[in-house]
């Protein structure tokens, strides 16, 4: 096998502290042939659809390859920007915004950047960037603040597998999740006060989380219980009883039972219980994308409103909003604190590697 190495190292350069963001991803443009490959890339993922390798193939390359790109297509171009994908425009600003963060109170030791699992940037591209930058030891963030299988320990198998290629590995630390974080609760209660603020209280609020299968919750995966104590504290912050705050799982697929209340079932019921005004907000994203800004804002408003609802407010994702970046640099610093504490040492020179009896 050839390993990757860098052509030309400068052996006496300065090591520094990498941290790489890491979301789920989005096609490079809101076109059909476009969705075509990101979904192809997605869903072969054996983490995503965890069903027998040669059924799957068939029923992705012969039926949903064929259907589902064209769909997607048109509820991307829905919320696409001018800058692009709206969870790519989120994620670049989070990576610039902590970085500005992070070097004031650490200078150039530390260097931040992102990538997407599927799609691009890819995680690739990023490990190299920040080992172009330097990065010798490395903090990899999955912006997924409940684990589950699908997403954190996707991105964790994608990372694994580009270092079986790298000639020097850097020292690796991989964050699983940070569901109950003090900054993070924090800064999604403040989120929902600045909401009550501006539009005044509605008499429920829900929270609504990305679903999956059912038999993953039975097999030991722990987002379900991870979700619903993210609620809970938020909840708590706010002051709020357990009847006016309920949590719900939407994006469910296929015909096998995935993890319940689902949300758009749980609209369609808040009217006749007496609750005419909702509010939805969707802690396990880190930014808002098509899942919350076309599916949750738009799909599921109609079915509260069709249903009998009179008021429906979604509450934006954290996106790059000052407490979300102050949640992140707390929980990235938290994680590197001992590697800030040691010196930070230049790799070698020439002049010592002589000295050890290394070639000119």
């Amino acid at each position: 096998m050839q390993y990757l190495g860098t052509q030309n190292h400068d052996h006496g350069e300065t090591p520094r502290i990498g941290v790489l963001l890491v979301n789920l991803g989005t096609p490079d443009a809101p076109t059909r042939s476009a969705l075509r490959r990101y979904l192809r890339e997605f869903l072969s993922d054996p983490r995503v659809v965890e069903v027998p390798r040669l059924l799957w193939w068939c029923i992705l390359n012969g039926v949903i390859l064929n259907v589902r790109p064209s769909r997607s297509a048109r509820a991307y171009r829905t919320v696409w920007t001018e800058a692009g994908s709206p969870l790519l425009v989120h994620t670049r600003d989070q990576a610039r915004a902590l970085q500005e963060a992070l070097h004031k109170t650490h200078g150039e030791r530390v260097v931040v950047d992102f990538a997407m699992r599927y799609g691009n940037p890819s995680i690739p591209s990023g490990l190299d960037a920040l080992w172009r930058r330097g990065a010798r030891q490395l903090l990899v963030l999955p912006l997924y603040p409940q684990y589950s299988g699908p997403t954190t320990a996707s991105t964790f198998d994608a990372v694994a597998a580009n270092f079986r290629h790298r000639r020097w590995l850097p020292e690796l630390r991989f964050l699983n999740q940070y569901h109950d974080h003090p900054a993070y609760i924090g800064a999604l209660a403040d989120s929902v006060r600045a909401h009550w603020a501006d539009h005044g209280r509605a008499d429920q609020l829900l929270f609504s989380y990305h679903g999956e299968p059912q038999r993953y919750l039975d097999q030991g995966d722990p987002y379900h219980c991870q979700c619903l104590k993210t609620s809970r504290l938020v909840a708590g912050e706010l002051g709020l009883s357990e009847g006016e705050y309920q949590s719900a799982f939407q994006s469910r697929f296929g015909r096998e039972p995935w993890l319940q209340p689902y949300t758009d079932e749980t609209l369609k019921g808040l009217p006749a219980s007496g609750n005419r005004s909702v509010q939805v907000i969707c802690p396990g994203f880190a930014a808002d994308c098509l899942e919350t800004l076309e599916e949750i804002a738009v799909e599921n408003r109609e079915v509260f409103l069709a249903a009998g609802g009179e008021r429906f407010d979604y509450i934006p994702c954290l996106n790059a909003g000052r407490g979300h970046i102050e949640a992140l640099r707390q929980i990235v610093d938290g994680q590197i604190a001992d590697w800030l504490a040691r010196p930070a040492p230049r790799e070698g020179t020439r002049e010592r590697a002589r000295a050890m009896g290394a070639p000119n």
